[in-house]
């Protein structure tokens, strides 16, 4: 780990999907997701002057990786779906519910844009810029790259839910992207917390840097 410099002209504080059905007491809970509310409400108001962007997953009632839409199948099985595995998942994060809403111990008027991602019926999305293989083929864009070069921003900082899933995808396919991505690891869980540094090394090697966010400074000159 080490030392990651932001600044309100080229950066972007990334939240992924801090919402309650992903915490406990949720419908499909991240062991010890809720820990990471009031330390990423400091978070925020600590960078009041580089933007944020927070992402909700959004998925319509049937929704193609809900276990409940595939008759004899349970949550947490791996099925093959359009050639890609596909984990199924318990229903979770609804359009509308309230357990799909940002946790409200985060400051909503902190974020510039939100990031509604699985609200295709037939594709599952976990990553910010992309949504996940569909029955075209395709992992389809959801045009958050563009949106960030027009603004100029070259560094994201990346943290919510889940380490080994969302948090992730969205950080890898942001590096994909040209950006420099840090991931905040003490501002996110994982569903698998023992593979968590099987993960790490993953997002190491792809060039994604692993930071504390007490590691994270300002370049007020920026």
């Amino acid at each position: 780990m080490g030392q990651f410099t932001i600044s309100p002209a080229d950066s972007v504080i990334l939240v992924v999907d801090p919402q309650p059905t992903f915490m406990p007491g949720g419908e499909l809970p991240v062991p010890e997701g809720d820990e990471i509310v009031e330390p990423g409400r400091q978070f925020l108001n600590r960078f009041r002057d580089v933007q944020a962007i927070v992402t909700q997953d959004w998925h319509p009632p049937g929704h193609v990786s809900f276990a409940s839409s595939h008759p004899g199948r349970k949550p947490f099985e791996t099925i093959e779906l359009y050639g890609h595995p596909q984990t199924l998942w318990p229903d979770h994060a609804v359009q509308g519910s309230a357990t799909a809403q940002v946790h409200p111990g985060l400051p909503l008027d902190r974020f510039v844009l939100i990031v509604r991602k699985g609200f295709h019926r037939d594709r599952d999305s976990y990553s910010a810029f992309r949504e996940n293989y569909g029955p075209d083929g395709r992992r389809i864009p959801t045009g958050l790259a563009g949106f960030l070069r027009e603004k100029g921003v070259k560094r994201l900082v990346v943290w919510g839910l889940a380490y080994d899933y969302c948090v992730g995808w969205t950080a890898l396919d942001g590096r994909e992207a040209g950006f420099e991505v840090a991931i905040v690891t003490d501002l996110t869980r994982a569903v698998e917390p023992e593979r968590f540094e099987e993960y790490s090394s993953r997002y190491r090697e792809a060039g994604i840097h692993l930071v504390r966010s007490e590691e994270v400074v300002l370049d007020e000159s920026g």
